[in-house]
């Protein structure tokens, strides 16, 4: 599997931190020294996730240089969009005007890695262009009154291009059933034969969080070098889930490792769940901070709590 390019698309409304504390009781240095976020990108106003969604898959078609007739597959992955069928991958499909088969997956914030493999196995049983959708509203979900959630999370979009060449994909794949942490509920619905459970905002435990995600990155890293029979020094960057700067800076100092190779983007747009590692890589690509022979290790985790990680070469 080879990437033959990458786009994001974001909201166009920043919400800084001063702005939440006019709300929350909070503080820019509350949330900062915490967080490491400064602003965030929210949907506002007649904006819709679907045509973030749309505006990034046709950006990386266009730097494909593919038309939507020729991709064979579309994955989506998604949390939350505005409707829960069909789901986000089939909506964008038809603004596309593309006519492949497609589905949706959600793996949480690892959803980006999930695709990957997904597309990896489709691509060897003959599949040939394939377009991964990662789109996420996750501040929909969020109670606008926690300072402990809502400060955290933005909205977005990022789409690749995956084809079949260059060298496989290592992956290291893993859940670990724990709801309880980090969950977000269904609406209850009101059949006359079912006891509905209250309506609930996202819920997480933080210290669990943090205290899972440090582990699962430094242990899920370590696998594939060991695997791989390759070292760090012959990695060029290690894209982490974008969720907090603490676990970033966390995983890094246990692994002993410099600060340039973690580049981060979480000041600007806080935990956009599955969108964040492409978007992270659509910057470096953008940046020209990526050649052909580069390797790279993603890793991230999320509810469930599953994680995906996975080492790559740049074709």
């Amino acid at each position: 599997m080879k990437i033959l390019s990458v786009a994001s698309a974001m909201p166009q409304k920043r919400v800084r931190n001063e702005e939440l504390a006019a709300f929350l009781d909070t503080s820019d240095e509350w949330i900062r020294t915490r967080t490491g976020i400064e602003e965030r990108r929210l949907l506002s106003g007649d904006e819709r996730l679907e045509s973030l969604a749309h505006q990034a898959a046709q950006t990386a078609l266009s730097r494909a240089k593919l038309r939507p007739d020729e991709l064979d597959y579309i994955l989506c992955a998604n949390v939350i969009s505005d409707y829960i069928t069909p789901g986000l991958g089939a909506v964008v499909q038809g603004l596309l005007g593309a006519s492949c088969p497609c589905f949706d997956l959600n793996a949480a914030c690892a959803g980006f890695i999930y695709a990957l493999q997904a597309a990896q196995g489709l691509l060897k049983s003959g599949a040939k262009t394939i377009l991964i959708l990662c789109a996420e509203m996750n501040s929909r979900l969020c109670d606008w009154t926690d300072r402990r959630s809502c400060v955290l999370f933005g909205d977005g979009a990022a789409a690749t291009v995956v084809a079949s060449g260059g060298e496989d994909f290592l992956f290291q794949m893993t859940a670990q059933s724990n709801p309880a942490v980090l969950y977000a509920k269904n609406a209850p619905g009101n059949s006359p034969f079912h006891n509905p459970w209250p309506a609930e905002y996202l819920t997480m435990n933080g210290q669990e969080v943090y205290k899972f995600a440090v582990g699962a990155a430094c242990s899920g890293i370590r696998a594939l070098l060991e695997f791989s029979g390759l070292s760090t020094k012959s990695i060029r960057y290690f894209l982490l889930h974008q969720a907090n700067l603490r676990i970033i800076e966390s995983v890094r100092e246990k692994l002993g490792l410099a600060p340039s190779l973690f580049p981060t983007n979480i000041q600007r747009y806080g935990n956009t769940s599955s969108v964040s590692i492409p978007l992270l890589l659509d910057e470096l690509f953008q940046g020209g901070k990526l050649k052909p022979g580069d390797q790279l290790i993603l890793s991230a985790f999320g509810a469930g709590l599953q994680t995906g990680n996975c080492l790559l070469s740049l074709a």
